[in-house]
């Protein structure tokens, strides 16, 4: 038996080690590949990631005297994190129909949901009424709110001062405030005592859609009367949100969202400073939304440097400490997201949460796995919102405040985000400002020069998604369909609409409304009459100045192999098999099985029927294996030295006999290459091969 000593000393028991030395011992198991090109990863971003951290990584950071609840915040905008107030659970309900929000509301409130979302149709953040028919061209799952009516359907028997409101609300949030507003005032609730704010985002409107549907110096106009309003009326509601999501969810790098966030946030505030409003004011006023993704320790950092960038430009203004606070939601990515094999999205949208809590959110909206394929159901929505609720009731992560607070890495990653989005900023303001690069299309070719580097890695599997460009299943049955009946629903909003139309007497009054008195007169009774597109007509501007830039796309990085599995798919159905694709062993078990593994993996990618040999020593044995299960493709799998015997004599099998194959070597010995190409090799799979061009070129010649 072993017996352990009374006193154990770690420093004199164990040796040692410094830096250096370690990566001394490293470089002599790389046996001459160089360090830095074997163990430093360079990101997207541009920022270098070693395998190692040490304290003098980190030794001069300023940072690291932040204290929890003090600025600049970087560990977190309150002294108790989460444990007095914990973040909000957010959800979206994509439901059309007040009466079916309201249903799914209730329930999620019931069950975990401790948060209001307002997520509006096209029509209701364009300010527009309910068309007379739907359209496909406006397929966009979400509320419609045209009357302050619809917000009886939305709240009923439901307590909104227990819980945050918050709205999305497009360009210009003022004719929904005011149907809001109404809503409030005939129910007799006090306006100062709800919680939460406006989702008012001119840029995001403009990225997503192109245009405006006022001008732009109108629009300002309402943000700041709207603003120097609810701020004099209430302490509780916010009325300006700058969304990154729509260059998240279109490829952009961590830095580029952040900076393309404060550079238009900067641009806000310069307008209503313009229109005299006070900075404490404008900056209190504020909610940025940034998208989660699949780095866990780069989200964390990301929302940690956001804190710090947001404390340090609010300073800049002179704004005092309380306005210096940033207020985040966060929302898991859709980019990485996929409808095949889609329960793997629930996976990755738990590490996003999870980034997303320790990082420090203020809120957090986890998207029900099958948000990229339908509507969500229950079902998706409950086990979405329970992945909160675990890492909060079961996981006790509200009682950690920054718990990645002193990590070497963490400090160093969220060091180098704020340095870089900080001279990215100052970059994009030395051009002339976020929106002169947007209508010059700088932006977009920004972004897209990242997605475009992003599906490169993704076609050669470098970037992975399991279940989809790796480790497939070829027999997952796709999800149903449970979309909403977009003619009944759209009918019944025109029908309700002209309902209202019909009440409407006071029309004379009406048409004194303009965005100026509009707030002033929110108490006076004819309001009640007004729609939403009423509202606006009077507001906006007379101007047909209306702004266009190219639209920023928002993409999914599956797109590419989904197509190409659904082509294949379309081969199944019509003629009742999948494209069969047979692997030719050659040789023993230990000479062909790495390969094989590889190549059935690779096909199935595609949707491919992969069938394995059985090992073989001739050419003859092995194609007529293949012809018994009539392949589209042979693959030919040994190693690079049995290929010079078994190329040759498959290639002249096949032809002596005049089979039109499609034949594929696994690997890629070069200096054979041309040589089997003449022979009748079409392609070569290996690793790092394009594997989406690859199986498209492949598919190309099946069909």
């Amino acid at each position: 038996m072993i017996e352990l000593p009374e006193k154990i000393q770690l420093l004199k028991d164990f040796v040692e080690l410094n830096y250096e030395e370690w990566k001394k011992f490293v470089e002599e198991e790389l046996k001459g590949i160089p360090f830095d090109k074997k163990l430093v990863t360079k990101t997207y971003e541009g920022i270098d990631l070693k395998p190692i951290y040490n304290i003098d990584d980190i030794k001069n950071l300023e940072q690291l005297k932040s204290r929890p609840g003090y600025p600049d915040f970087i560990r977190c905008t309150k002294i108790s994190g989460y444990l007095i107030e914990n973040w909000n659970i957010h959800q979206s309900i994509h439901n059309t129909l007040p009466e079916d929000f309201n249903n799914i509301l209730s329930h999620n409130l019931k069950y975990g949901q401790n948060c209001i979302y307002l997520y509006p149709d096209w029509y209701s953040i364009s300010n527009l009424n309910p068309p007379s028919h739907y359209t496909k061209e406006h397929y966009y799952n979400g509320l419609s709110i045209f009357h302050h009516s619809d917000f009886d359907n939305i709240f009923k028997n439901i307590d909104i001062y227990k819980y945050p409101v918050y709205i999305k609300t497009g360009f210009n949030g003022l004719p929904i405030f005011v149907l809001f507003y109404t809503f409030l005032k005939k129910h007799g609730l006090d306006f100062n005592k709800i919680k939460g704010g406006l989702y008012t985002d001119p840029y995001e409107h403009l990225v997503l859609y192109g245009s405006l549907p006022d001008s732009l110096k109108n629009t300002f106009d309402s943000l700041a009367i709207l603003t120097d309003w609810i701020s004099n009326n209430s302490d509780n509601f916010k009325t300006i949100n700058v969304s990154g999501l729509p260059y998240h969810n279109s490829g952009a790098t961590t830095i580029q969202e952040l900076a393309y966030c404060f550079a238009t946030a900067i641009e806000y505030i310069n307008n209503l400073l313009e229109r005299n409003l006070d900075i404490n004011k404008i900056a209190r006023s504020f909610t940025f939304t940034f998208g989660i993704g699949p780095f866990y320790f780069m989200e964390i950092a990301k929302l940690r440097a956001a804190r710090m960038l947001w404390s340090k430009i609010i300073a800049s203004y002179g704004g005092n400490e309380d306005s210096r606070k940033i207020h985040i939601t966060s929302v898991t990515s859709t980019y990485n997201k996929s409808i095949l094999d889609p329960y793997v999205n629930i996976l990755r949208t738990i590490t996003e949460t999870f980034s997303a809590v320790l990082g420090g959110a203020n809120s957090i909206q986890t998207a029900p796995f099958d948000e990229s394929i339908r509507l969500p159901d229950e079902f998706s929505q409950h086990i979405a919102r329970n992945v909160q609720i675990i890492l909060n009731s079961e996981a006790n992560l509200y009682r950690l405040i920054d718990p990645a607070g002193g990590s070497y890495f963490v400090e160093y990653l969220t060091n180098q985000i704020a340095q870089n989005t900080y001279k990215h900023i100052k970059e994009i303001i030395s051009k002339g400002g976020f929106l002169h690069l947007l209508k010059n299309e700088i932006i977009q070719k920004e972004i897209e020069k990242i997605h475009e580097l992003k599906v490169n890695d993704f076609a050669k599997r470098k970037y992975i998604l399991v279940g989809v460009n790796k480790y497939s299943n070829t027999n997952e049955k796709r999800l149903e369909s449970n979309n909403q009946d977009f003619d009944y629903i759209y009918q019944k909003r025109y029908n309700d609409l002209q309902k209202i139309k019909e009440s409407q007497n006071n029309s004379e009054r009406i048409s004194t409304i303009n965005k100026e008195n509009i707030l002033k007169e929110i108490d006076k009774e004819f309001i009640t009459e007004l729609t939403i597109e009423d509202i606006f007509n009077f507001i906006k501007s007379p101007s047909q100045e209306i702004l266009k830039i190219k639209t920023i796309k928002q993409k999914r990085l599956a797109e590419i192999f989904e197509v190409l599995r659904e082509v294949t798919n379309e081969i199944k159905l019509k003629r009742g098999k999948a494209p069969v694709v047979f692997l030719a062993t050659m040789g023993s078990l230990k000479e062909y099985k790495a390969r094989a593994e590889f190549s059935r993996e690779f096909f199935e990618v595609g949707g491919f029927n992969v069938i394995t040999g059985k090992g073989y020593n001739s050419a003859e044995e092995a194609i007529k294996d293949a012809l018994k299960n009539s392949p589209e493709i042979i693959v030919i799998c040994s190693t690079d030295e049995l290929y010079k015997e078994f190329v040759p004599q498959i290639t002249t099998e096949l032809s002596r006999n005049k089979i039109k194959i499609i034949l594929v070597l696994a690997g890629y010995p070069e200096e054979q290459v041309e040589h089997y190409k003449k022979l009748g090799i079409d392609e070569f799979i290996y690793l790092g091969v394009n594997a989406f061009e690859t199986l498209n070129n492949i598919i190309k010649r099946i069909i």
